[in-house]
């Protein structure tokens, strides 16, 4: 494993929405350089895979002002200052879908653009879904879209779905129930 480099200077400057935090480092061959992050909040964020019984996945459409468009992804958010990973799935799945779930799994965690993002999404596997809906904060209803894992890559061709940690998390989840299947 390499030696990760000095920091020789750190600054951070605020925007309205983020922090950016350059760095002056010292590479352990001496060579020296400025990089910049966007630092993330420490707590992180959630992307919750919910899985109806009938093996549905649900999805959401809702506006992405990135790309100024509507996008089909994941449920997903913000995680509260001392709400745990799996409260936090369940709290964001009540929002945005209409649904909780009596059983929750964190299945891993994703970075987005680790050489200038400090931030981590949490994806959470959702089962055995009951309806219950929580206010979010939300500018406009959410379309619930219900998607079979059967047909992830039609899905994945779609221009409507083109965030990563959601394809991945999908993909994800799908070889880990295709796994329990197999094992009985």
């Amino acid at each position: 494993m390499p030696k990760l480099p000095e920091i020789l200077k750190r600054e951070i400057k605020q925007s309205q929405l983020f922090k950016v935090e350059q760095l002056e480092l010292r590479f352990s061959n001496g060579v020296e350089r400025r990089y910049e992050r966007l630092l993330g909040r420490v707590v992180g964020a959630v992307l919750i895979v919910a899985v109806r019984d009938d093996g549905q996945v649900l999805l959401i459409r809702e506006y992405a002002c990135g790309t100024h468009s509507y996008e089909l992804a994941l449920p997903k958010g913000r995680l509260e200052a001392g709400e745990s990973i799996l409260e936090g799935a369940n709290r964001e799945l009540m929002e945005e879908t209409g649904f909780g779930a009596r059983s929750l799994q964190e299945i891993t965690s994703l970075t987005l653009a680790p050489g200038y993002m400090a931030h981590r999404t949490h994806v959470v596997l959702a089962r055995d879904l009951y309806p219950k809906k929580l206010e979010g904060d939300e500018p406009e209803p959410i379309e619930v879209v219900p998607w079979s894992l059967e047909h992830l890559y039609s899905l994945s061709q779609r221009e409507d779905c083109s965030e990563g940690r959601s394809l991945a998390a999908l993909y994800l989840v799908r070889d880990l129930l295709q796994q329990e299947a197999s094992n009985g």
